[in-house]
């Protein structure tokens, strides 16, 4: 089974996530905050990590900079998930290591499993 990390704070996007990437056949854990992903990815490094921007205690750029710099990690596909859809946001997510950028707002949750199910069957 693949497994995804999803790093969101959003009650109710968790809550949709979680359920459409079981139904698709993901295992599927959450950290609702940097720190808790840093050690989820600890325990167990998943296929792909779905991660939002605007977290509480550590921003998602800051967790991406730490997942490229770590060896054990940085072979994992990332997708930075967020509703910054600017230009100068997407462009920074690409440069700090970001395999992929979805704007949140631009993307039903069937859509992002099909992005993800792409990427993790390749």
């Amino acid at each position: 089974m693949k497994s995804i990390l999803l790093v969101e704070d959003d009650p109710f996007l968790i809550d949709i996530y979680t359920q459409k990437f079981k139904k698709s056949g993901f295992e599927i854990r959450v950290a609702e905050n940097g720190a808790k992903a840093l050690l989820l990815l600890e325990e167990k490094i998943p296929d792909l990590i779905l991660l939002d921007v605007v977290l509480p205690q550590m921003d998602g750029w800051s967790i991406l900079k730490k997942i490229r710099a770590n060896k054990l990690w940085d072979s994992c596909f990332v997708i930075v998930f967020s509703n910054l859809g600017q230009k100068e946001e997407v462009e920074k997510g690409l440069s700090l290591g970001a395999n992929k950028y979805l704007i949140k707002s631009q993307h039903t949750p069937l859509e992002v499993v099909r992005e993800v199910e792409k990427i993790i069957n390749k």
